[in-house]
């Protein structure tokens, strides 16, 4: 009697094991007599995938190559600081640390920032072509904006928001614009330096790079030479306060290196980036990629249909 209450147990246990697993024939079976809606539904896709694609503006992407260049100024304040730094501190200067500053990696972030950004935008005026293009003519190099957005006749701005946003668009509504169509990277084995705009226009991609490139190289030298001329003031003055000999050879050294500074400065224009690889007007685009959005639409669309009849048959079959 166990043995028999046993086995009916294991016949039903098969039987409903049976019953939950997926017959590949009736699978089978089902989307074959619902391979009309699948054929519509994929095709239905197919071609809105053809038209998102095809209404979709081509882009073009530029970008230069960069190298860092050599920090000579730098050497000659790291001599000072190992060789006169004790003597230095006694008077209460501070040489700093021998090691320097990695400009290469202080540019680059400075070129992400918001303020040299804005400063961009504002210097060039590229606040239209960065905010309102609607398409760029290949046969005249012209762009146009979109009208509801800016008038460029009148150089009006049309944009209908709600506040505290105005139809002008701020300085942090384009930093955020600028910051999806704008990259810098660095590369960690040869320590090159790549700057890339993307834009509807490969021209004006090319001559953004262009100003990025000259503006980061103008940003950092007036920085350095701002800080060496009030650096230069402060140790002219400690001279005049100091009549040990030893301190004020020290201190005209330094003075020395500021000039140093400052000569290096103006004379080079590519301060901290020389131009390997120019940027150039792209003659083809960089995206969208229109063969793969189809592909890709095709295949949600079958997918889509595959998974619609599967589940109206097994919705019907419980019925």
């Amino acid at each position: 009697m166990p043995n028999t209450k046993l086995e009916m147990q294991d016949a039903e246990f098969a039987r409903q094991s049976a019953d939950d697993e997926i017959d590949l024939r009736e699978l089978a079976s089902v989307l074959w007599a619902g391979k009309k809606l699948i054929i519509a539904i994929t095709f239905v896709f197919a071609c809105a995938s053809v038209a998102i694609a095809l209404l979709m503006p081509n882009i073009y992407k530029s970008e230069a190559l960069l190298a860092p260049a050599e920090e000579q100024q730098n050497g000659g304040l790291a001599g000072l600081a190992g060789q006169f730094g004790g003597l230095a501190s006694m008077a209460g200067i501070n040489l700093g640390s021998s090691a320097g500053t990695d400009k290469t990696a202080l540019a680059i972030e400075v070129m992400k920032s918001r303020k040299f950004t804005s400063a961009f935008i504002q210097k060039h005026h590229i606040l239209p072509d960065l905010m309102a293009v609607d398409k760029w003519s290949l046969s005249d190099n012209k762009i146009s904006y979109d009208s509801e957005v800016y008038d460029s006749n009148s150089e009006q701005w049309l944009r209908d928001v709600t506040p505290p946003k105005q139809p002008k668009p701020s300085m942090q509504e384009a930093y955020k614009e600028f910051s999806k169509i704008f990259s810098v990277s660095s590369d960690k084995e040869s320590g090159l330096v790549t700057v890339a705009i993307e834009h509807k226009s490969p021209y004006v991609a090319k001559q953004w790079v262009d100003w990025l490139v000259a503006d980061i190289n103008d940003v950092m030298r007036q920085r350095d030479v701002k800080e060496a001329k009030r650096s230069a003031e402060y140790l002219e003055k400690q001279i005049e306060q100091t009549n040990v000999a030893d301190i004020r050879t020290v201190l005209y050294k330094l003075v020395e290196e500021q000039a140093k500074t400052i000569m290096f400065a103006e004379v080079r224009d590519e301060y901290v980036f020389k131009t390997v690889d120019p940027a150039v007007a792209a003659e083809q685009k960089f995206k969208p990629k229109r063969a793969l959005i189809c592909v890709l639409g095709t295949l949600l669309g079958g997918m889509l249909a595959i998974f619609v009849v599967l589940i109206r048959h097994f919705i019907n079959k419980e019925n």
